[in-house]
């Protein structure tokens, strides 16, 4: 029987923070200022995988021109 992977919908901000090696705090204010996107689902926000891949694009897109 073949095993099924079951991949997650949605991270939460510390999860969010470990993926990209930031401080919770830092990402915390990445999602409050509109940076990074996300959803309010009761208490707790989430963040969709491909928000996250957004972000990435983003910044690395500005920081082209830094390599050494």
């Amino acid at each position: 029987m073949a095993a099924v992977v079951i991949q997650r919908k949605w991270h939460t901000t510390a999860e969010v923070a470990e993926m990209l090696g930031f401080g919770l705090s830092k990402t915390k204010m990445l999602v409050l200022t509109g940076e990074i996107r996300s959803v309010k689902g009761g208490r707790n926000r989430r963040i969709l995988p491909a928000w996250v891949d957004e972000y990435v694009e983003r910044i690395t897109t500005g920081a082209e021109g830094w390599a050494a």
